[in-house]
């Protein structure tokens, strides 16, 4: 017979019940538990008391989620955000155009799209791989690269001198990481992927000048020195791609210019008969590209010789409503064309001076206070500095770009009196631009990011170009191979001189790596117990 216990053990509970995994992982790459507290805080605590008595604590949402190393679900949970914001931001900039922007306008019906060939969607996954990758890459060439410096690695840093070498220098993290560029393929080749790996490349050369600039490789550099210098030779090759290449030239550019450029381009009068034809800005532009494969032919005036029946070569027919009424004193055919009623080609370049100076000072008025808006705490504090600056910056970039689109046209009837007919006939474009560019002088102290611009359209305009003549030949995947190149410059010059990186830049490739997260990560694996050899 047993003795029964005096006090006996009173029987086991139940196992508590555990939590789903997939449910754990879904919350984990959703919301950081840190992030969870602020929402509880400002959120949930904020609500019916049905829906709080549902949701967990943050102190048990902590111990549910929490793991010991935080950095691949904090890359998943970035990556989603991203895909989450830039579809919908893509979304709503197709409203505003198809509704907004496009009153007025025949609207074109559009085909439904398949959500995995559609532009947004693509593009949306493109930049969020973009993000996971390159922190997933950049954790495990660091990981890769302290590893390979142990000493248990001495034997295949003997065996393997160059790999190790490769793999062990400070720059491994950082070019491997930028092997997520090629993440950029996943969006269709169109002119936006081109757009975004020419920003990202010059951006990356910029920086690049800016680390040498640093390390004294331009001390002795003469006091006009800068990006404005740039400006001529990009405004030279714009114009001759302009009139000699229009469909390789940036459309909304070409509108711009050919807005403001009244005095010169000639529009159709409100007295002008709507029964006669007039020709458009394209076919005047075009016109003037075949003046000067004809080598620039005089004006034969029909006023002064009215018998004459071939006044116009054939290929020029199209502008006899602008030549024909023109000023007998004209003696080019170009300045007829240009300005037809005022015989003098100064009076016309003044003329246009104050005529459209004032045009381009309302515009960049609206344009900088409009990107003025972020930074009204600071004209709240200094409304007059403020103000004295913008007025300044509007003045001398409305100089720049009138005096710049007026000499870049006139300089063209300053080469008829200048040059002889054959002279550098279809080269008189490119010069005239380039003396406009010039122009850039006035603007040299704010002007960069117009002069950097014009660069990045005319390395577009000048390889469509190349192309286009078969002067040069792409492959399939060169703009998402110079986006990874520019990205891999980025990350070099970011890694060897992080100074030479400022602004939202450089906190955007800092984001870029995941850093903070990184160096948490890695603390936390350096904790006693955490397994990590010496």
């Amino acid at each position: 017979m047993t003795s029964k216990e005096p006090y006996p053990t009173p029987p086991a509970s139940p196992p508590k019940g555990k939590t789903d995994p997939i449910l754990r992982n879904a919350l984990r790459y959703t919301i950081s538990p840190k992030e969870y507290e602020k929402l509880h805080q400002y959120l949930i605590k904020r609500s019916p008391n049905a829906l709080r008595k549902r949701v967990p604590p943050p102190s048990k949402y902590t111990s549910l989620v929490q793991t010991t190393d935080d950095y691949n679900g904090a890359a998943i949970r970035a990556s989603v955000r991203v895909f989450i914001a830039a579809l919908t931001s893509l979304k709503l900039w197709e409203a505003i155009k198809s509704t907004l922007l496009a009153r007025g306008k025949a609207q074109r019906t559009r085909s439904k799209t398949p959500l995995l060939k559609s532009p947004n969607f693509r593009l949306s996954v493109s930049l969020s791989l973009i993000l996971l990758f390159h922190r997933l890459l950049f954790r495990f060439f660091s990981r890769l690269r302290s590893n390979l410096l142990t000493k248990n690695a001495a034997p295949f840093r003997r065996r393997n001198p160059r790999i190790s070498r490769s793999l062990t220098s400070r720059l491994a993290p950082a070019i491997g990481a930028s092997l997520a560029g090629f993440a950029l393929g996943v969006y269709p080749g169109d002119q936006l992927r081109i757009t975004i790996a020419i920003y990202v490349a010059t951006k990356s050369l910029e920086f690049a000048y800016a680390a040498l600039e640093g390390d004294g490789w331009f001390a002795n550099m003469p006091w006009w020195w800068g990006s404005w210098i740039l400006m001529p030779l990009a405004t030279g090759q714009l114009l001759h791609t302009f009139v000699y290449d229009r469909d390789c030239f940036p459309k909304a550019y070409g509108d711009f210019i050919l807005d403001h450029t009244p005095n010169y381009i000639q529009r159709r009068p409100a007295t002008y008969p709507p029964s006669l034809p007039w020709p458009s800005t394209s076919t005047i532009v075009d016109s003037l590209a075949e003046m000067s494969r004809l080598n620039w032919p005089p004006l034969i005036s029909p006023i002064l010789f009215p018998i004459a029946t071939n006044t116009l070569p054939p290929s020029l027919s199209a502008i006899a409503p602008i030549t024909s009424p023109a000023h007998p004193s004209h003696t080019s055919l170009s300045c007829a064309t240009l300005h037809p009623t005022t015989p003098s080609c100064s009076k016309t370049f003044l003329h246009y001076i104050l005529t459209a100076f004032p045009a381009i000072v309302k515009f960049l008025t609206a344009y900088y206070a409009l990107l003025s808006l972020p930074k009204w705490r600071k004209y709240f504090a200094n409304p007059t500095g403020e103000l004295n600056a913008l007025g300044k910056r509007v003045l001398r970039t409305s100089a720049f770009l009138t005096g710049s689109i007026g000499t870049s046209w006139g300089s063209i009837c300053l080469f008829q009196y200048l040059f002889p007919r054959t002279f550098l006939s279809t080269s008189r474009w490119f010069l005239g631009g380039f003396l406009g560019g010039l122009l850039g002088f006035v603007d040299r102290e704010g002007g960069k990011g117009h002069f950097m611009y014009s660069v990045r359209l005319s390395i577009d305009s000048f390889w469509k170009v190349g192309v286009k003549r078969g002067l040069c030949k792409g492959f399939e995947g060169g703009d998402v191979a110079v986006f990874v190149a520019g990205l891999t410059l980025l990350n070099v010059v970011y890694e060897k001189r992080r100074v030479a990186v400022p602004g939202a830049v450089g906190k955007g490739v800092g984001w870029l790596r995941g850093e903070k997260l990184f160096v948490e990560a890695e603390s936390e694996e350096e904790k006693p117990g955490l397994g990590k050899e010496d």
